[in-house]
C-alpha cells in the first residue's frame, strides 16, 4: 500500500519563498499554523502520516522541504549552516502570510526550530524537537559523542548522495529506522528520484559537507542557550535512535524552562513515520493544550 494514501486530502503546493521555490504538503484551513521540517537530506514524504491527523486536531499544517532538500530550490550561492535554514523558514512564513507558527522539527528540522526561536523568538510559538540535532551539552562525554554523531551522519549521508543508487539509498534509510521493514520499495525509489534530480546532484554534496561540517558547529545550542529559551518545547526521543543518545534529549528538556520529554518506543530516527499514532497523539496533545 502506498504511503501517500495516508495523506489523501492534503495538497502539494509550491511557493516563492523570497526567491526560493519551496514545496509544501499542506492540510487544514483554520487554526494555528504548524510547520513540519525534516532532517538532513530528508523530504516531506517523511511526514505523510502526520499532516492530516494534525489538521484534524484543528491546525493549519505545512510540511516543507527545507532549503536544499526535496523539491525545494537548492542554491549554490549559500552556505548551508543554521542561519541559511532559518532564513528560508522565515521567507516561507512571509510568503504564506504566517506571522507566528508552531515548529515540529525532526533532526535538522529540530535544530532549525531552536535556532529560529533563539534569534527570532517572536516568530515561533511552541516547538516539537523530535530526535533533534543542534544541541551540545557541556560535559566531555557529550562533546565527544556530538563530534562522533556529526561524523557518522556526514559519512552515511555522503555515501547516499555522492553516487546514489537503489542500494545506497536503501542502506541510508535502513540506518534511520528501528525496523528495516519500514523501508519500503516506494520510499527508496522516492528518495532515489530526489537524489538524482539535476539540482540535487549539484547541491547535495555541498549541503552535506556544510551542514554536517565543522563550520556549522558554532551554531550548536549549548546549555546556557537552552536555559534561555522561553518557548514551550516538547522533546521527543526514541528507544532506538541511531544518532544522539536519549540522555541528551532528556537533559535538553530539563534545561529548557518550559521543556517536556516523551519517549516513543520501537522507533529509530523517524518516529513520525514508524510510530505515527504515538507521534500524532503526543504532538497533537502538546500543541492543543
Amino acid at each position: 500500500m502506498s504511503f501517500w494514501i495516508d495523506s489523501l486530502g492534503a495538497q502539494v503546493n509550491y511557493y516563492n519563498a523570497g526567491g526560493w521555490r519551496t514545496r509544501a504538503l499542506e492540510a487544514g484551513t483554520e487554526g494555528e499554523h504548524v510547520i513540519m521540517i525534516g532532517g538532513l537530506s530528508g523530504h516531506v514524504e517523511g511526514f505523510v502520516r502526520n499532516v492530516l491527523p494534525l489538521a484534524e486536531r484543528g491546525f493549519q499544517v505545512h510540511a516543507i522541504d527545507a532549503l536544499g532538500h526535496g523539491f525545494t530550490d537548492k542554491p549554490l550561492d549559500v552556505t548551508y549552516n543554521a542561519p541559511a535554514f532559518t532564513d528560508h523558514l522565515l521567507r516561507f512564513m512571509d510568503a504564506r502570510g504566517i506571522e507566528k507558527a508552531h515548529i515540529v522539527g525532526q533532526s535538522l528540522g529540530g535544530w532549525i526550530g531552536l535556532h529560529t526561536a533563539q534569534h527570532f523568538p517572536e516568530r515561533i510559538d511552541k516547538i516539537v524537537f523530535a530526535t533533534g540535532a543542534g544541541v551540545l551539552l557541556s560535559d566531555e562525554a557529550s562533546k565527544k559523542k556530538s563530534e562522533e554523531v556529526h561524523a557518522a551522519v556526514k559519512n552515511v549521508t555522503q555515501k547516499a548522495v555522492g553516487a546514489p543508487t537503489y542500494e545506497s539509498v536503501k542502506a541510508r534509510l535502513e540506518w534511520l529506522m528501528a525496523d528495516p521493514a519500514s523501508v519500503t520499495d516506494e520510499l527508496i525509489k522516492t528518495r532515489l528520484a530526489i537524489y538524482l534530480l539535476p539540482d540535487s546532484r549539484l547541491a547535495m554534496p555541498k549541503l552535506v559537507e556544510e551542514q554536517a561540517g565543522e563550520s556549522n558547529r558554532k551554531y550548536l545550542l549549548n546549555e546556557a542557550d537552552l536555559e534561555a529559551l522561553p518557548h514551550e518545547t516538547l522533546v521527543i526521543w526514541t528507544d532506538k535512535n541511531p544518532t544522539t543518545p536519549v540522555e541528551v534529549g532528556m537533559k535538553a528538556a530539563e534545561l529548557m524552562p518550559r521543556g517536556e520529554f516523551a519517549l516513543i518506543e520501537n522507533a529509530g530516527h523517524w518516529p513520525m513515520f514508524e510510530q505515527p499514532a504515538d507521534f500524532n497523539r503526543l504532538v497533537g496533545d502538546f500543541l492543543s493544550k
